[in-house]
């Protein structure tokens, strides 16, 4: 609400001090054409769940940098009716959210380029000496600005939401950096075309839509290996990938382990609150468990309401050490559900099965029946626990702490 607050008042300050001039108008009308255009063009795609990645800032930057701020505060609304009527419909004040954060980003872009150039003594990019070369310097630093501001309310959001989401990846990956990386040389480019003439925006409109599409093709890839419940790896992919680090720690010989987490009698979950509200758990307790593991952990959803994860170059002891404070760490939170008639959150315990090894020299199915046999064990002993069976030792589930681990270096 506070950031919303700060954009309205934001623009109606703007309104209040823009003259508005017919030239100003065409380029404006230019721009939230262009945007449409590349809604409609990429509704097909649709708009995926979580961050998204899009290249609307090819068309916000021009009119943040030659336009009064007041205008590139204003263009992010009908964008986001048109993306919510058109493309895929979620809560209103989420769209308000975006909206707010996107206008505002480029609001203090938009005012801090005004204020430079002018002192800066750089005109609009013409000519090839020292102010051109500055002036495409300026467009480029107001639209990294904005990149900061933008993704910083961003994950302000997400974070104050869900404070184990991992949400700094979604920015700071690879692919993320690339694509921000283009999206700013082709706004730098389209604002020096558009200073010079208005028209040339609709030049750029092929090659926006061919990185839209790219964009939504890499997010459309990146689903597919995604449990959309949980935003963790799925099952076909959690295997995949666990095979491999099993295999590496056999060339290594390093020791490593894997675990199969299951919420406790998650069936009263969903018949008390309903199957939303469920799902709500399930994406919330994913989050915990991320928060608790390690970013060289593979975890994943593996079934309806359990997850496994592998746990690389971890001994026995600290394995089971790992296993025991994300179950602890479960028991007490509330995880949020919004679904649930009359309560927001909803408190759920986990039974945990470990399969450990110091000399790793199996495969992750071996390991993984194991583990499943731990797990069992935990459940029929009351549940809420963590059991733990040594897989290159007599593979015998016992619970934590155990005798078993007090000599446990081989």
């Amino acid at each position: 609400m506070g950031v919303v607050t700060a954009y309205c008042a934001a623009v109606c300050a703007g309104v209040a001090v823009t003259r508005f001039e017919a030239g100003q108008l065409w380029l404006f009308g230019l721009v939230l054409v262009c945007g449409a255009v590349s809604v409609e063009l990429t509704r097909r795609a649709g708009e995926p769940g979580g961050v998204d990645r899009d290249v609307y800032a090819i068309w916000d930057l021009p009119a943040a940098l030659l336009l009064p701020p007041v205008y590139v505060m204003l263009v992010p609304i009908p964008r986001m009716l048109l993306t919510q009527a058109r493309i895929r419909q979620t809560v209103l004040h989420r769209r308000a959210y975006t909206a707010a954060a996107v206008g505002l980003a480029y609001g203090a872009a938009s005012v801090v380029f005004h204020a430079a150039a002018p002192s800066l003594g750089v005109g609009a990019g013409t000519g090839t000496g020292a102010p051109a070369l500055l002036w495409m310097m300026l467009v480029a630093g107001c639209g990294l600005l904005r990149l900061v501001l933008n993704d910083g309310l961003i994950v302000a959001a997400v974070k104050g939401m869900a404070p184990q989401t991992r949400v700094l990846s979604e920015f700071t990956r690879a692919e993320a950096l690339y694509g921000n990386g283009a999206e700013l040389a082709l706004g730098t480019l389209v604002t020096l075309a558009a200073a010079h003439a208005t028209f040339a925006l609709v030049l750029a409109l092929p090659l926006v839509i061919s990185l839209q599409r790219s964009l939504r093709h890499s997010q459309l890839v990146a689903e597919a290996t995604v449990d959309a419940k949980t935003g963790l790896l799925n099952d076909r992919t959690w295997r995949r990938r666990a095979a491999a680090e099993v295999a590496r720690s056999v060339r290594a010989e390093a020791p490593v382990a894997v675990g199969i987490l299951d919420i406790d009698h998650f069936k009263a979950v969903n018949d008390t609150y309903g199957h939303p509200a469920g799902d709500q758990v399930l994406s919330a307790l994913a989050a915990v468990v991320l928060g608790q593991l390690r970013g060289c952990d593979i975890v994943g959803r593996t079934g309806g309401e359990e997850f496994a994860f592998v746990l690389p170059d971890t001994s026995p002891q600290e394995a089971v050490k790992i296993a025991e404070r994300l179950r602890k760490t479960i028991q007490p939170t509330r995880l949020r559900a919004e679904e649930a008639p009359g309560q927001a959150s909803v408190c759920v315990t986990v039974s945990i099965g470990v399969a450990v090894t110091a000399r790793p020299l199996q495969d992750l199915g071996q390991y993984y029946g194991i583990a499943d046999q731990a797990l069992y064990a935990a459940k029929e002993s009351g549940r809420d626990a963590v059991w733990v069976a040594q897989a290159d030792l007599a593979a015998v589930p016992e619970p934590w702490p155990s005798t078993l681990y007090v000599h446990a270096e081989i």
